[in-house]
């Protein structure tokens, strides 16, 4: 038969498969030559599905078209494939439409149908005389090839030597285990009759072509799912190349989960109902299964309990539950016939919504009559039943009797200050008619009465805003009171006596006005404070202008609010204003004081505390401790003996005679003589000899040389308290007379007869 003349011849290059690697750029051509007797235009386009369109990341196909004259070839016609970097790998099916429907639609289109082959990054890049090798049937992940578990999955490796030497090629699956996949490698011929050889290799001449096959066989217990094995051919003549594929198998999922429930013990009377469960997997995927049961009668007469309650189940695994079945309530459990038949079905579920079997099974417990004497047991029962109703008219007629329990004190020994409050409970507080609270110590109580004639009294049953009342009424009559406020808060003990009296007629077979009383004792003792254990200067005696040391011992100081630290003198002066140290629940807040002070069990030693001394004198120093927790006692200690402030020491800086300090001073008659001194110190008194008159401890004067001038002149400084010794210093002055001819007497302006309160230092002292 004559092939069909087609009038258009259509050119490929490459004409076979395509290889590249993510982010490469393949580029197909094609020529077209037009045959025919007749100009054509031709439109060159792709078909290709979703999963060559990500690939290439086209949105549409590229399409050329070309205007060809009779016998026309036209020029090569360039398509690139750009291969997405994120592309997997596998292989890719598209084909070529040549088509020219309006001048060869008899013969057009006319299809190419062609793959491009994804490779594996790690591959070496393939050169024009490296050996190939593909995969049929094909696989992406879009189009994997489905298993069977009752036959293997079996693909063509095809492999293309086309170098220009003999080689042999070997097959590997180096990711996945060797039980999942055979290889089979083509015969040669040359293996001998009977002899046992295994083929290793597949042996190609240059340029020539082979197949070796590859079967999957994935074990039993493979999950079900995707997977993509790497499939390597080794090149003996070039062992550097590496040469990678994929096949994208898929597993099928399979659900099939076997159960049994076995029955142990399914008849019962005292005993539980035990069953066994068998659960298999005999899918392809885990199983998680949580069992249950759930009943098969109008009402659930059991409880019941698996032994595990979660069950986890691998691919071919198999596992086995306890079941544990009890009948309930006791009183359904039959008196006659074959017993009571409890019917149940296994009810599980898994936790991943994973199809179950329709059908789970059922079971059965049977709950055996009860034994002959029992029915002894039901007359005691029925008998005890009416003593119990007599009893009850009996109580109604007799009720129980009031109780007062648990009379207390909230704390049997208190602070001063904290007031003293009672608990009590009474039982059956209805048939209450007073009660009444009294008590004896050191400070006067008044008995307090709570009338109940008209309920709880609203002293005990209400409380003040935001207060919980003191008495609460619990459950079966119980009337239970708790911190009851009495007003006792003063030193001493205290007796409590609590008195309750019945209504009358409350009971109908007994005395009225029963009464019921208890007793309680409370101690309330003085309130602690801080208390100041020792108080000394380090030494007796200072001189004003030191600092005075004092030391202290304190206990309790977690109760000290201030500390306050004063002095006076003998005739009642103060000292200066009392110095404070404050502190914040027993922490010194003055960083000095803190630097100096340190605790130790429960006292607080404070060690070299100075103050300075500003006056002389005998002073007594006292130390109080002022508690922080409200009381009004405050603790205080004086030094063991006073302590005296001397002066400072005095002295007299200078004392010149017109500005000489020589002892021994020559004038003559008619000069002048400028006195000046200075003196330091406090509490003195300065004399200016021989004049006697009391002057300032600074100052001078100028006086006139004549023979009434006084031989010895001296300054006297004396200490007012007498504690120190007087100072004096002084000149001898020797007085040269003029001579003249009629002598005139001077008047000395300081003469010593003058009267005291006519002092010559009054006029001539100029005092600064």
């Amino acid at each position: 038969m004559q092939a069909k003349f087609n009038p258009l011849q259509v050119i490929i290059n490459p004409p076979g498969i395509q290889f590249g690697m993510p982010g490469d750029t393949i580029q197909l051509y094609v020529v077209v030559i037009n045959q025919g007797d007749q100009s054509a235009v031709i439109d060159l386009y792709f078909v290709f599905d979703e999963v060559f369109q990500n690939l290439t990341g086209w949105s549409s196909s590229p399409r050329e078209s070309l205007a060809l004259a009779p016998q026309q070839n036209s020029d090569e016609v360039t398509f690139e494939f750009k291969i997405a970097a994120n592309a997997l790998p596998g292989t890719y099916d598209y084909t070529l439409v040549v088509d020219s429907p309006l001048h060869y639609p008899q013969d057009t289109p006319i299809t190419f149908p062609n793959e491009i082959k994804v490779l594996l990054k790690e591959q070496t890049a393939i050169r024009a005389n490296d050996p190939t090798f593909s995969i049929r049937p094909n696989t992406n992940p879009n189009k994997p090839l489905i298993f069977n578990p009752s036959e293997p999955l079996q693909v063509e490796v095809i492999v293309d030597n086309r170098s220009y030497l003999v080689d042999r090629f070997r097959l590997s699956c180096p990711d996945i285990d060797d039980d999942w996949f055979t290889i089979n490698y083509p015969t040669t011929g040359f293996e001998g009759l009977g002899l046992v050889s295994d083929v290793t290799a597949l042996e190609l001449n240059p340029g020539t072509q082979g197949q070796i096959l590859l079967k999957f066989h994935p074990p039993g217990d493979t999950l079900a799912g995707s997977y993509s094995p790497t499939i390597r051919l080794y090149s003996e003549s070039s062992p550097d190349l590496v040469l990678l594929d994929l096949v994208y198998i898929q597993i099928p999922t399979n659900y099939r989960l076997d159960i049994e429930l076995n029955t142990i013990l399914g008849k019962v009377s005292r005993s539980l109902g035990k069953y066994e469960l068998s659960l298999a997997n005999q899918g392809n995927i885990v199983r998680e299964l949580i069992l249950s049961l759930k009943s098969r009668d109008e009402e659930e007469l059991y409880t019941y309990k698996f032994d595990p309650t979660e069950v986890r189940l691998l691919p071919n695994r198999s596992a086995v539950a306890n079941l544990t079945v009890k009948p309930r309530p006791w009183w359904r459990r039959p008196w006659f016939g074959a017993g009571l038949v409890v019917n149940f079905q296994l009810d599980i579920k898994d936790q991943q919504n994973l199809p179950l079997p329709n059908t789970l099974p059922q079971g059965n417990l049977v709950w055996k009559p009860r034994p002959w004497w029992q029915f002894i047991l039901l007359l005691l029962v029925l008998l005890g039943l009416l003593g119990g109703i007599g009893f009850i008219i009996w109580r109604i007629l007799n009720p129980e009797p009031l109780r007062l329990e648990n009379f207390s004190a909230s704390n049997s020994q208190i602070t001063e200050g904290d007031e003293v409050t009672l608990n009590w409970d009474i039982h059956n507080y209805k048939q209450l008619q007073k009660l009444v609270l009294t008590g004896k110590g050191s400070q006067s109580i008044q008995p307090i009465s709570y009338d109940f004639s008209n309920g709880i009294p609203e002293t005990l049953g209400k409380g003040s805003a935001n207060e919980i009342p003191p008495c609460q009424v619990k459950e079966k009559q119980e009337l239970s009171c708790s911190n009851v406020k009495t007003g006792v808060r003063t030193k001493g003990n205290y007796t409590f006596d609590l008195q309750a009296s019945y209504r009358n007629g409350i009971q109908l077979f007994s005395r009225n006005n029963q009464v019921a009383n208890q007793t309680t004792e409370v101690e309330v003792v003085e309130k602690q404070i801080a208390e100041v254990v020792s108080f000394q200067a380090n030494k007796p005696q200072y001189t004003k202008g030191e600092n005075i040391f004092l030391s202290w011992t304190i206990a309790r100081p977690f109760l000290l609010e201030q500390i306050q630290i004063s002095g006076s003198a003998d005739d009642g002066t103060s000292y200066s204003e009392p110095i404070t140290y404050k502190f914040n629940q027993g922490n010194i807040a003055d960083p000095k004081l803190q630097k100096l002070c340190k605790q130790q069990n429960t006292q607080m030693q404070c060690t070299n505390i100075s103050i300075p001394a500003i006056k002389a004198g005998n002073f007594a120093f006292e130390i109080k401790a002022f508690p922080n927790n409200g009381s009004e006692k405050v603790s205080s200690k004086k030094t063991d003996s006073k302590i005296a402030i001397l002066p400072k020491p005095f002295k007299i800086v200078s004392f010149r005679i017109n500005g000489s300090e020589q002892p021994n001073l020559v004038f003559n008659e008619g000069e002048s003589a400028t006195l000046s001194w200075r003196v330091e110190g406090e509490n003195i008194q300065v004399k200016l000899l021989p004049y006697g008159n009391d002057v300032k401890p600074v100052g001078s004067i100028k006086l006139p040389v004549n023979q009434a001038f006084p031989p010895r002149i001296g300054l006297l400084v004396n200490d007012i308290s007498g504690k120190q010794q007087s100072q004096e210093r002084g000149f001898a002055i020797t007085v040269i007379k003029k001579v003249e001819p009629t002598p005139t007497p001077s008047i000395n302006p300081l003469a010593p007869n003058l009267p005291s309160n006519s002092s010559p230092f009054k006029s001539p002292l100029p005092l600064r």
